[in-house]
Formats: structure tokens, C-alpha cells, sequence
């Protein structure tokens, strides 16, 4: 594998450095056929997402393949004015200098990809780098192994592997792929993996695009339409059965509607998913045994069917019910919770919704910035102003939440610890690219100024 890999990625620096991803015709021809190739797939990638995640058409269209689709025409629709260069205005000190800034491809990227989202997350960025003039190494997650099939005939049989390539495996081939050079790397996952590629990639000052998560909080303020949040929050948490990096993940609500709220998102849970989520077509599973044992550590001692543990670990307020054989999980809410709980210390990927409560939303701000920066924080009241001059996160939904991933037009990423750099649109495309300067200065003047020894210093002192 290791001598594949290295074998693949010079031949894509051969091939890039021949210029043939340069050209605009040709960007938006691969585009058209990555777009063809998906609607070829489609019912493949749809069948692969159900058989390792028991992921429904339905959902498997809205959250993986429209995004990937709307991405490709938003490219095709677009590129031809984002590469155009910009022209800048030149400052009197360099005059008659023209200046502009121009759109270069940053030339052989890899691609890594997780897999909870595991289409839309490896062919997503992929649109960036085809839309940039790059080549790419793609690597799909190994937990959806059907999924990384299908991908893998599919890109295979749309684009030579000089340009586009794929390779499979696990985390030894994640270390063969960053062991190689590239001229950037973008990253979905964990941020404790995003520090590994980050380290990897510090070897040859190779950028990076980290997409990574975290403990993303869901504030239900007193002022808040109780039925709005409680349908949109459900929602939310039930997308995936919680596996998504921008999923709420735990609940901060204001004490004087705790009951209330809970007894709404049960509800809408039930009309979301029935009343016996494990027969729920729209239910996803969990990925993995492994998965599901981290996810039902998480319960505590209340829970009939896991040991007992300690009272800072809450109580079961309303779900809890798990089946190993099918890796399912029920949503959960945990109430009583130490904010010093296991389920409160890492990001939970799951179903499962920890309380905490609050009397003052200085309380809320106080708890949100002792933790790392979140990759989605979500409120839902009417101070929204106060929580957005007074934290950060990679994103933020007011009165809603995981839709800000769907506006092609705005910046998708994190922040600190959730993340770096950012993509979705346009920002795809300058993700891959590298904004050049360039100043053109004519021939026919030559200003002696700036030559030793500076005569009319004074003069130009004033001018620069």
C-alpha cells in the first residue's frame, strides 16, 4: 500500500504540474462528471448508507447527496467569476505599478473523511479541489466499509488516478497517506485526530483544513417559542441519531422552563420517531459496537440494564434503551448532571441529551467559555445579541439549529479547538487555492528614489 500511495502521488505532481487541471473548461468538465457519476451511484450510495448506518433514502438524500449535488452546480454556476483575477489599486510609492491578485491552485491535496457523514464529507471538499485546478487522494471512512466501496468504484471509474485517486484502509493507511507531502490536507473528524494530522502535516509546513467538533451547546432561554425549539431541537438530536459534529449536544435551560421544554421534546420526539424509535424507519444506528459502548457508559446508575455508577452522572429522565444486536440507542435525556460527568468531559456523537440548568444567561456565557470553543452553538430566546458579543463558535443558529450547514453562501468551520479554515461556495474554492499578488511595473520609468543612496529622502518619507 505504502508504495501505491507513493507511486499515486507522483504521478498526481507529475500530472499537475503539467498544467492540464489548469484550464476553466476543463474544471467545470470534471465537475459535470462527478455530478453524473453521483447520479449514476445514487441508488448504490443510497443502499450502502442504509446498510451500514440503516440510514433512509429520505435522509440520505437531504443530508448527504442534495449538499453534494447543490455544491457542484453552485461551482459550475459560479467558478468562472471566483478564479477571475482581482484587480487592486496601487499606492503612489509604487506608481505607475499595477497590481491584482490571482486565483492558483495549491496544487497535490489530501482528502480525509469520516464516517457519519460519509458521502457529503469526502465528496464535498473534493468539489473544492476540482473547482480549484488540484489533484486529489481521497480516503473514506473504513467503519462504513459499503459505503468506501461504492465510493471507490465510483471514483475509479470516473477519473484517472493521476488526478483523482482513492485508497481504503484504516488508521495505518491514514499514517502511509500523511507520511507523504502534500500541498494541503483537509481533515474531518475528532480533535484529538486533527492534532495527528496537524503534526503530520508540521513535517513539510504543509497547510491544513481541520473540520473537527466538540461539545456544541443548546441554550433554551425563558423567552424562547418553547414549541419552535422543542420540535427543531428534536430534530436536531435525531439527524443521524445524533453522530453529526454540528449536533447540539447538550441542553442549557433556563430553570423557570426546564419541565415544560423536557416534556415537549419528548413529544416531538414520539412524532418524529413513534413511540418505539427502534422501528423507526428514519432511525439511524450507531456505527459500531465499539460506538455503542462508549454511548451507554455514558448512563447511569438509574439505567436497569448497565451497572451502577455515580450519582454525578444524572439520572434517566426520558429514553436510555439500547440493543446491542441492532447497535441502537433510544434518544435519552439525562437530567441531575454534574457538569464534571463522563458525558459532559467529550463530544457525545450520539442520541443521548445531558440537562444543565441556568438562572442567569451570565451563568450559560461563564460555563460556554471555561470549554473549548464549540463548532456550533445554538440559543434560542430573544438575547441573542448578548450570547453572540459574549462567545464563539465555528457557527451559530438563533432560534434553530445544524441549518447554517445548508447556506452555501456562508463559511462552514470552527475555531480553536473545533477546527480551522473553512469551506461551503466559494469558500470551497479558496480553500484550494492560493491567493497570489502580483505587481506589474512598466519599463518605460524607473523612479530613482529608491535607490541608494535615497536622495529626496524627506520628500519620500512623506509619501510612503
Amino acid at each position: 500500500m505504502q508504495n501505491y500511495i507513493s507511486t499515486t502521488r507522483t504521478k498526481q505532481k507529475q500530472y499537475f504540474h503539467s498544467a492540464a487541471t489548469l484550464a476553466l473548461p476543463f474544471r467545470k468538465q470534471m465537475l459535470r462528471q462527478l455530478l453524473h457519476a453521483m447520479k449514476q451511484y445514487e441508488q448504490s450510495l443510497a443502499e450502502a448508507l442504509w446498510t451500514d448506518l440503516h440510514k433512509s433514502y429520505e435522509e440520505a438524500y437531504l443530508t448527504e447527496l442534495s449538499i453534494v449535488y447543490g455544491e457542484i452546480r453552485n461551482h459550475l454556476r459560479h467558478l468562472s467569476h471566483w478564479a477571475r483575477p482581482e484587480r487592486k489599486s496601487s499606492p503612489l510609492a509604487i506608481m505607475p505599478a499595477s497590481s491584482r491578485i490571482i486565483k492558483e491552485p495549491l496544487g497535490n491535496t489530501l482528502i480525509i473523511a469520516p464516517w457519519n457523514y460519509p458521502v457529503q464529507l469526502l465528496l464535498n471538499p473534493l468539489v473544492g479541489a476540482i473547482s480549484a485546478g488540484c489533484t486529489a487522494m481521497l480516503k473514506p471512512s473504513p467503519y462504513v466499509p459499503n459505503v468506501s466501496r461504492v465510493l471507490t468504484e465510483m471514483i475509479r471509474a470516473t477519473f484517472p488516478e493521476e488526478y483523482i485517486a482513492i485508497v481504503e484502509g484504516n488508521r495505518e493507511v491514514n499514517k502511509m497517506l500523511l507520511a507523504e507531502r502534500w500541498d494541503l490536507i483537509f481533515f474531518t473528524g475528532s480533535p484529538s485526530l486533527g492534532k495527528m494530522v496537524m503534526e503530520a502535516a508540521a513535517k513539510h509546513l504543509t497547510p491544513v483544513v481541520l473540520e473537527l467538533g466538540g461539545k456544541s451547546p443548546c441554550i433554551i432561554d425563558k423567552s424562547a417559542d418553547l414549541k419552535v425549539a422543542a420540535k427543531r431541537v428534536a430534530w436536531g438530536k435525531a439527524l443521524n441519531a445524533g453522530q453529526t459534529c454540528i449536533a447540539p449536544d447538550y441542553l442549557m435551560i433556563h430553570e423557570e422552563v426546564k419541565d415544560k421544554f423536557l416534556k415537549l421534546l419528548v413529544k416531538e420526539w414520539k412524532h418524529l420517531l413513534t413511540k418505539d424509535p427502534q422501528k423507526a424507519k428514519h432511525f439511524v444506528r450507531i456505527v459500531s459496537d465499539k460506538a455503542l459502548d462508549r454511548l451507554i457508559s455514558y448512563l447511569p446508575a438509574s439505567s436497569p440494564t448497565y451497572p451502577l455508577k455515580g450519582e454525578s452522572e444524572g439520572s434517566i429522565y426520558y429514553g436510555g434503551h439500547y440493543d446491542k444486536a441492532e447497535r441502537y440507542l433510544s434518544p435519552t435525556i439525562l437530567t441531575n448532571v454534574s457538569p464534571d460527568a463522563p458525558v459532559m468531559q467529550e463530544e457525545i456523537f450520539g442520541p443521548i441529551f445531558p440537562v444543565l440548568t441556568f438562572k442567569q444567561l451570565d451563568e450559560v456565557i461563564t460555563f460556554v467559555n471555561e470549554r473549548e470553543k464549540p463548532l456550533a452553538l445554538y440559543y434560542f430566546g430573544k438575547e441573542d445579541k448578548k450570547i453572540l458579543r459574549h462567545t464563539s463558535s465555528g457557527g451559530t443558529c438563533i432560534n434553530d439549529v445544524i441549518m447554517h450547514i445548508v447556506n452555501h453562501k456562508v463559511p462552514f468551520g470552527g475555531v480553536g479547538n473545533s477546527g480551522m479554515g473553512s469551506y461551503h461556495g466559494q469558500e470551497s474554492f479558496l480553500a484550494f487555492s492560493h491567493r497570489r499578488a502580483v505587481i506589474k511595473t512598466p519599463t518605460w520609468v524607473d523612479m530613482p528614489f529608491r535607490y541608494m543612496p535615497y536622495k529626496l529622502f524627506e520628500l519620500v518619507k512623506n509619501l510612503v
